[in-house]
């Protein structure tokens, strides 16, 4: 297939030579997996999918040209790059030529989330079921923001490997627990222990559900 016949997804997942986390194999099998919810993670909508994208693509850039890639800098530097202050963004994108790096092109390359969509159900050829009428969107919006921090943990275990500051970091397990602490004593519980039972603290909360409730 030639370049031009190809998406815009895929001429820059090649030109940038994106990569996916280790669990997956390519990067459509990633957005596939995030999109229709597989491997027990919450599905995601196209609009996280193409932030996710992008900023993988400013990271291979930076990467390639010496640039810091911390979490904290690639999220300031997209919410830039994709903004409506063009003095701000003209201002960074000074910064990127002086680093050797085209921030004009950079933003050309970067995708629509309808880019994304397109992607998803044309070149790939998929479909995302009708979700039912009650979503558990509060449960679903934890689970999606562990699962993002366990990649971007991943990603700097993976990083910190290659520089030898941590051998074996790119191979390792991560695990993310939200821990709650009673807003009365010092008490902790795991989120999902408190969801399961129902509260906190049995001691300081008031609406606690009995034994006998279902």
């Amino acid at each position: 297939m030639s370049a031009e016949s190809r998406c815009k997804v895929e001429r820059n997942a090649e030109r940038y030579d994106l990569t996916a986390p280790s669990t997956h194999d390519s990067v459509d099998d990633y957005l596939l997996s995030r999109w229709l919810g597989h491997d027990d993670r919450a599905a995601e909508g196209y609009r996280s999918l193409t932030e996710w994208f992008n900023k993988r693509l400013l990271r291979a850039s930076y990467d390639a040209n010496g640039r810091e890639t911390l979490a904290t800098q690639l999220d300031a530097d997209h919410a830039i790059l994709t903004g409506d202050d063009d003095l701000e963004r003209a201002e960074l994108i000074d910064v990127l030529a002086a680093a050797g790096i085209d921030g004009e092109t950079l933003r050309d390359d970067m995708i629509s989330w309808g880019t994304m969509r397109n992607h998803l159900n044309d070149c790939l050829g998929r479909e995302k079921g009708t979700p039912e009428a009650r979503t558990d969107w509060e449960r679903e919006s934890v689970r999606i923001a562990r699962d993002r921090t366990a990649d971007r943990v991943r990603e700097a275990l993976g990083a910190l490997a290659s520089k030898d500051d941590l051998v074996g970091g790119e191979a390792a397990t991560v695990e993310v627990q939200v821990q709650l602490t009673c807003g009365e004593c010092p008490r902790r519980v795991p989120l999902d222990t408190a969801l399961d039972r129902g509260y906190v603290c049995a001691e300081h909360h008031d609406r606690v559900p009995s034994e006998g409730t279902p």
